[in-house]
């Protein structure tokens, strides 16, 4: 039987509205890869969109691999092996300024996610109280003693002469010597502080509440990666930071999934406190200002010889985009 030119073109026409109205996450969805620095509760926006299918929703499969290193993180965007990378933008702003075609594209992480804790027998008013006592911290570079060495130049505070014994240990092995009794204080990220304080310790200084907006960590790419694959993934991602926001019982579930070898009251206590002091990021916007302060850290330790021009480091364009495309709050 022929078909006439007009029973052709209603048959097209009906096959293509089918096709429009099958659901993105239905299609072939694009493979993409995202890099992260280490496995930690600070990333759980990044687990959240990965455990409630925005990233599906928004037409992406995505694969999380663990670099272990800043460096080797944005290494892998950089060469290709990967999309996306998630670390500090200070090594974006780096590499950068030697010539690497790199910005940063979402902000995941908002505040110095960095807190103190000390034996409660330390009496703390101020930063001189750390004279005479051994601190253990993170081995450079890294953000968290970063912060503490800032933290007393910015106090005119000579760990020598205040004989402040500053002990570097693996990252993630803070607690280790105040456990040990081989330190009085520690500098710690989540959940080890959460950790900390199940065993006595008291938490003396707050980073985020010390500084406010900082662009601690966020998601970087190649200036030349797919526009349209880069709006989908922080667009999947700006939904993440809205459900962290109004479902903070279903955030601590999936963290608590996300780190099963860790105790569930550690995992909950450290996804509340990072709440209630802003640390994720509530959209994946980057305030001038966040960036600022930053880099700012950055430059006074010598890490970064000046500040990074807003609108070249940050892809103002591909955030906006993103977050219209996740529509309205």
């Amino acid at each position: 039987m022929k078909l006439s030119f007009k029973q052709v073109a209603v048959a097209i026409g009906c096959a293509a509205a089918v096709i429009a109205s099958v659901p993105a996450a239905a299609q072939a969805q694009k493979k993409v890869v995202v890099s992260q620095l280490f496995q930690s509760v600070m990333f759980l926006p990044l687990y959240v969109a990965l455990d409630q299918g925005f990233f599906e929703k928004q037409g992406l499969s995505v694969t999380k691999q663990t670099a272990g290193s800043p460096n080797a993180a944005l290494s892998a965007v950089i060469s290709g092996s990967a999309d996306f990378s998630l670390h500090g933008p200070e090594w974006t702003a780096i590499a950068a300024s030697k010539g690497a075609d790199v910005q940063v594209i979402a902000g995941i992480v908002n505040r110095a996610a960095v807190w103190i804790a000390a034996s409660p027998k330390l009496n703390y008013s101020g930063p001189k109280d750390f004279a005479g006592q051994t601190v253990s911290t993170g081995m450079m570079p890294i953000a968290s003693t970063s912060l503490f060495n800032k933290l007393l130049n910015d106090s005119e505070i000579d760990p020598a002469a205040a004989k402040i014994t500053i002990k570097q240990v693996q990252a993630g092995s803070e607690l280790g010597p105040l456990l040990a009794g081989q330190a009085t204080v520690g500098v710690f990220y989540q959940p080890a502080l959460e950790q900390a304080v199940t065993k006595g310790f008291k938490v003396v200084h707050s980073f985020p509440k010390q500084y406010g907006p900082y662009l601690l960590s966020g998601i970087s790419a190649r200036k030349t990666v797919d526009p349209d694959t880069a709006e989908r993934f922080v667009a999947a991602l700006e939904l993440a930071m809205r459900f962290m926001s109004s479902h903070p019982a279903e955030a601590v579930a999936i963290a608590k999934k996300e780190f099963p070898s860790v105790e569930p009251q550690v995992v909950e206590a450290a996804v509340k406190r990072m709440l209630d002091e802003q640390v994720y990021a509530t959209t994946v916007a980057i305030s001038p200002d966040a960036l600022r302060v930053a880099m700012a850290t950055q430059i006074a330790l010598g890490n970064l010889k000046s500040q990074p021009a807003y609108d070249t480091l940050i892809a103002r364009s591909v955030i906006d985009r993103a977050i219209a495309r996740a529509g309205a709050r």
